[in-house]
């Protein structure tokens, strides 16, 4: 059987549908940018442009943008599917835990919270074996450790395992 062609509603959500939330949600985003800009001052003072002048233009860009891909969604065939249920569940396997890697990353620093997403990965996704997991889980941090902090200089986020180690 042929992934081509017409799919019940239930296999997955249409890319008319899709395309349609997107434009929603970034139209939505382009009209609290212009609104945001508006508070801070759109115009000119003595010494310029006003902090919300550019951002004012970039949000008409956003909303003048998203109403025109509106407009083209609301044209498209609704049968079409974007993905399938599954296909969303594994994009979603992804993305959860990377949110929540950068939820917790400034209270936890980026070493720990590198080290168990790392492994995590690596042993649910990737169905690596504990050890090969666990010593790359540790290796990562340790290398981007040497390589931004003493070697380039630059401080990475901290959290109180950082803290305890001295580092």
């Amino acid at each position: 059987m042929s992934d081509t062609g017409h799919h019940a509603p239930a296999d997955g959500p249409s890319h008319r549908n899709i395309e349609m939330g997107v434009a929603i949600a970034c139209l939505v985003f382009g009209i609290i940018t212009i609104l945001g800009s508006v508070k801070v001052g759109i115009g000119w003072g003595a010494e310029g442009p006003r902090s919300g002048f550019f951002p004012f233009y970039i949000g008409l860009a956003i909303v003048g943008s998203s109403l025109m891909n509106l407009k083209d969604a609301w044209a498209l065939d609704r049968a079409p599917r974007f993905a399938t249920w599954a296909q969303l569940g594994q994009v979603l396997a992804v993305v959860i835990p990377t949110t929540a890697y950068v939820c917790v990353l400034p209270f936890t620093g980026i070493y720990a919270a590198s080290f168990v997403l790392i492994t995590g990965f690596m042993i649910w996704l990737g169905k690596y074996r504990w050890p090969s997991a666990v010593a790359l889980g540790v290796a990562v941090p340790f290398a981007i450790y040497f390589m931004f902090e003493k070697w380039f200089l630059v401080p990475l986020p901290k959290g109180p395992i950082e803290d305890w180690l001295g580092l």
